[in-house]
């Protein structure tokens, strides 16, 4: 089944106009989903906007954004009037600028999304400005109304499509400065330096998100598999690492067993998952009264 696009538009290069659509290139959906529950009676608990004074329920009806000014002072707003703040959309993407591929800090990286024409007629205007793109080494800038909030959209070149990437504004990326105002200026040099080079370079490898795998995900998934046979669940003692005393010490020991990793077996990195993939289908049917 072809994926459901989230957003159409079109893409503007210059006077150029190619139908586009946006695909969610990330999503958490396939993790799993816990539901509250009273433990007297194994039904679910639902939740329920309350006055914060009478203690009243309140009819959804009934219910509106406020903006607090002050202490238990807030700006009522009604749905109308948010309404009127969402942004006209014209559902394009206008390209402001070219630069080149790795000048964005990826700290304003937001969220991706496969970006792919949408009707067979603007193939070729895709291909030529995907293509021009991946010739000079570029990524594009552009802006427009998604999901009721006007965004800043990073475009790349990707395979047979691209990736459009949203991207933080200014304002809702910290600074560092905060973060690093207590590490000291120091400056390593000598032996402890290269040994920390030699280290790097046993451990020398590439990324390959094929293997990693979400370990807390395989162990819940288990721990269900786990309940559903009625089987006895010990908890996990997890060993503390021990200290560093000898900075020194401890590099040279790093440096020794640096030997360069062997390379996993065909299949390890998928085992794994499957496990999980088989747990999360033997706890399926139990989910609908979970």
């Amino acid at each position: 089944m072809a994926p459901r696009a989230q957003w159409k538009g079109y893409l503007k290069f210059g006077e150029v106009l190619c139908p586009v659509s946006l695909f969610t290139a990330a999503s958490t959906s396939e993790r799993i989903a816990f539901h509250t529950m009273n433990r007297d009676t194994g039904n679910r608990v639902r939740r329920e906007f309350v006055d914060s004074v009478s203690g009243e329920p309140v009819a959804k009806e009934d219910q509106v954004k406020g903006y607090e000014i002050g202490k238990d002072d807030y700006v009522i707003l009604e749905p109308e009037e948010v309404a009127a703040a969402v942004p006209e959309s014209n559902k394009t993407l206008a390209i402001d600028a070219f630069l080149a591929t790795d000048e964005i800090d990826d700290l304003y990286f937001d969220k991706p999304y496969y970006l792919a024409p949408s009707d067979r007629m603007g193939d070729e205007a895709f291909a030529l400005i995907r293509d021009a793109m991946t010739k000079k080494r570029a990524a594009a800038i552009a802006q427009t109304v998604l999901f009721r909030r006007l965004r800043t959209v990073l475009i790349r070149p990707h395979d047979e499509g691209m990736i459009a990437t949203t991207l933080n504004f200014d304002y809702e990326v910290r600074s560092a400065k905060d973060a690093f105002a207590d590490v000291p200026d120091m400056q390593i040099k000598g032996e402890m330096l290269d040994l920390a080079r030699h280290i790097i370079d046993t451990k020398a490898g590439e990324f390959d998100p094929g293997g990693f795998h979400d370990r807390y995900e395989e162990a819940v998934a288990e721990l269900v598999k786990a309940k559903i046979e009625g089987r006895k669940i010990e908890p996990k003692k997890v060993k503390k690492p021990e200290k560093v005393a000898d900075l020194m010490e401890a590099l040279r020991q790093s440096a020794a067993l640096g030997a360069p990793s062997k390379p996993a077996p065909k299949g390890a990195a998928k085992s794994s998952p499957a496990r999980a993939s088989k747990a999360k289908k033997a706890a399926a049917p139990h989910r609908k009264a979970g």
